[in-house]
């Protein structure tokens, strides 16, 4: 069986958020067991989502018309 990892998304203005490989339950810290589906997790894999969300900040403070 394929051993299952928390993905960790870094957010903007908020705390980084952890989601479960299998299930997609989010947590506030990556346990060592998923506390929805209990699988075993390995290491956390990075998503940079604050790129998009500083993307979208850019283009509402865009000043340029």
């Amino acid at each position: 069986m394929k051993r299952t990892h928390w993905i960790r998304k870094t957010h903007l203005f908020r705390a980084d958020e952890y989601i479960c490989s299998r299930c997609g339950a989010s947590c506030g810290k990556p346990y060592k067991v998923c506390p929805n589906c209990q699988s075993e997790m390995g290491k956390p894999k990075y998503s940079p989502s604050w790129v998009d969300e500083a993307e979208g900040l850019s283009a509402l403070l865009d000043d340029d018309w």
